[in-house]
């Protein structure tokens, strides 16, 4: 005979998972969001060992005009481009690229953000309204046109194209904290903190933004996606990463030229980008379900 479980002891069990375990286990529920990370996964493992099966100067760099525009063509899965370069190679290296800057981008977008949302949350009056109508201002600027803006005044180099994008990710990042923080600092296990004497890093730190940055995670997660196609866009009208180097976006522009005849030029680079933003999506939605307590059985 199966032996009954007891739903007391069920109950119980739920009541010590941690927040993050327990969305571990909700997120495991979720076919979608596993998808989305496996494929992830998958394309952060290809591109980021591309150095082990390829050689970026002599296959991606280096052209040989006796093999330009070729589909298909042994020894070349996916063709070759406008200069003879293998063209699946030099996707899987511009993935490297693209994905590198956006995760750049997007870890510090993310602790800029943490730190202007929390200092304002925390004291408030002054300080409150100066950092925030600050970043108001940025909010007003569409992202593309401040990027574009930025990255003409600092020229288009790699380091400056992530420190454009992680301004342009500051301010509304700072207005999830911000808002986050309001209402767990209204909690009254907050007050008792602060009433036995505990800083207010402490506080801030360790009993504030523990609780309040859960909701944040899955925004950090989609806006990787959002930032590869800012990458993509700015690459594609020559802002972005410059050639020879390779990026999804630069693919795209140099194989528009060809689409008529060589489409291929242009599908795959395409492809890459669409597949990689879907797989981001699903996980951001999996994670913003699985972090919600509503969702909560």
């Amino acid at each position: 005979m199966s032996e009954k479980r007891d739903p007391t002891q069920e109950i119980v069990r739920r009541q010590k998972r941690s927040l993050w375990s327990d969305a571990w286990l909700r997120m495991r529920r979720s076919h979608t969001a596993v998808i989305g990370m496996i494929l992830f996964l998958l394309i952060l493992v290809v591109c980021f060992s591309a150095p082990l099966y390829s050689n970026y100067e002599t296959q991606v760099i280096n052209s040989d005009l006796s093999m330009v525009r070729k589909f298909p063509i042994e020894g070349h899965l996916l063709g070759t481009d406008e200069l003879g370069r293998d063209l699946l190679l030099r996707i899987i290296w511009g993935g490297r690229t693209s994905i590198t800057i956006a995760l750049a981008a997007t870890v510090i977008s993310s602790v800029l953000g943490i730190i202007f949302g929390a200092i304002p949350a925390y004291y408030g009056g002054a300080t409150d309204s100066i950092i925030m109508r600050t970043l108001d201002v940025f909010m007003a600027i569409p992202s593309m046109l401040l990027m574009i803006t930025l990255v003409n005044i600092m020229k288009p180099t790699t380091f400056n194209l992530i420190m454009a994008m992680s301004i342009s990710g500051v301010p509304s990042i700072a207005r999830i904290v911000r808002g986050q923080m309001l209402s767990v600092m209204r909690n009254e296990y907050v007050e008792a903190v602060r009433g036995m004497g505990a800083s207010g890093f402490r506080i801030v730190v360790k009993h504030v933004l523990p609780n309040a940055i859960s909701p944040l995670i899955s925004q950090i997660v989609s806006s990787v996606a959002g930032e590869i196609t800012m990458i993509s866009t700015l690459s594609y009208i020559g802002l972005g990463v410059q050639q020879p180097a390779p990026e999804w976006g630069s693919m795209l522009a140099a194989g528009q030229q060809f689409i008529r005849d060589q489409p291929y030029l242009t599908i795959f680079p395409g492809l890459a980008i669409v597949i990689t933003i879907i797989s981001l999506t699903l996980m951001g939605d999996g994670l913003r379900d699985a972090l919600d307590p509503r969702m909560k059985r």
